[in-house]
Parts: C-alpha cells; structure tokens; sequence
C-alpha cells in the first residue's frame, strides 16, 4: 500500500504528515492524536482538512511533528494533511483550496526591539 506524504509549516513548527487508507488512525509522535492534542480546538484545527474533504475515518494518519508549540504543530499538521491528500486525490484541491488549508500561514513572531519591553510594548515614560 502506497504513502501519500506531505509537509507542513506554522510558525516555526513543522510536521511531516504520511498518509494511507485505512480505518482512521491517528497517531503524532508515537503518541495517539487526543494524548498529543488535548485541547478540543487544537484537534479541529489539525483535523480540518479531514473535514472539508469528507474523508474522516478513510485514512491512517502518521505525523512527526517538532517546533513550536502545540497550537503551531496543530496548523503545521493541518496544512501537511491538505497537501497529502492532495496528492492522494488532486481533485481534493479546488475544496481545500476554497477553504484556505494549502496556503502556507505566513505570520510569524515580531522580533523584540531595543529600548522596548516586547515587539511594541515600551517601558513606562516619566516626564519628570
């Protein structure tokens, strides 16, 4: 049975999600997908693509995930999925494509100025 890979990135997490038919496994990290991600949001996220194409429970889902923190690696495997089931299925694309899950977010951490408390916090100004 042939693997269907895909790579995605969110923030400066990334996951390289493997794809195959199958009963609807999901496991991350060796770990099984609700002990990995408990936060109820967090599963949505990484599962939409899932979602939009109709296909819960048609694929066993292997991901590596690193970087970042649990919400980044959540759209990292987000957008990994979308690209794996892209090449499982290209007419998967126009839906997942509509629904803004095989763009790459760009956002990422604005860096910490000098003279400033964080990115656009400053320190208290005194007059006197």
């Amino acid at each position: 049975m042939k693997d269907f890979i895909g790579t995605g990135r969110r923030k400066e997490a990334t996951a390289r999600v493997r794809i195959r038919p199958g009963n609807g496994t999901i496991v991350v990290n060796g770990q099984p997908f609700e002990e990995y991600f408990p936060v109820v949001t967090t599963r949505l996220t990484a599962l939409k693509p899932l979602h939009v194409t109709q296909s819960e429970g048609k694929f066993d889902v292997f991901v590596l995930a690193d970087g970042g923190g649990k919400s980044g690696q959540a759209g990292a495997l987000s957008h990994g999925l979308a690209r794996a089931l892209v090449e499982y299925d290209a007419s998967y694309r126009a839906v997942l494509r509509q629904h803004g899950l095989l763009t790459r977010d760009p956002r990422m951490v604005e860096r910490k100025k000098y003279g400033q408390k964080k990115a656009r916090k400053r320190f208290q100004f005194s007059k006197r």
